[in-house]
C-alpha cells in the first residue's frame, strides 16, 4: 500500500473510531494556507468541544510508533490551524488538538491509539 493510501486509509478509520464514541466529524482534511487538519470533530457533552485530530498511520514499527511522527514543530502548526479554523468558524467554543496514531500490520485488526489533548 503506497503512503497516500495508507495516509487515506487511516483516515477514514480514525473517522469511524470517533463516531463510534458519538462524536460528530465535521471536516476531514481541512486546509488552510498555514496547512492541513486531518480531522475535526465535536466530543459532545454539557459543553461540546472542538477537537482537532492529527492522524498517523503506519504500517509497521520500524520507524516507531505512529504518534512518534508528531514532532514539536508540528504541533505549533496544529496550534495555528486550530486557531484559524476557530476564528473562521466558532470562536466561542472550546478547544483542543488530540492525537490519534493507527498500525495498520497485514494480517493483523487495526490498532488505534487515541491521545488527548496533546498540545
Amino acid at each position: 500500500m503506497d503512503r497516500q493510501t495508507l495516509g487515506k486509509r487511516g483516515e477514514d478509520l480514525a473517522a469511524e473510531y470517533l463516531e463510534g464514541l458519538g462524536w460528530r466529524v465535521v471536516e476531514r482534511r481541512w486546509r488552510c494556507a498555514a496547512g492541513e487538519v486531518d480531522l475535526v470533530a465535536v466530543e459532545p457533552g454539557e459543553r461540546p468541544v472542538t477537537v482537532f485530530c492529527e492522524v498517523k498511520t503506519r504500517s509497521g514499527l520500524g520507524f516507531g510508533e505512529p504518534l512518534e511522527a508528531i514532532t514539536r514543530a508540528k504541533m505549533a502548526r496544529l496550534r495555528i490551524l486550530a486557531a484559524q479554523w476557530m476564528r473562521e468558524r466558532h470562536p466561542r467554543t472550546m478547544s483542543r488538538v488530540d492525537g490519534i496514531g493507527i498500525l495498520l500490520r497485514p494480517g493483523w485488526d487495526p490498532l488505534i491509539t487515541h491521545v488527548r489533548g496533546i498540545s
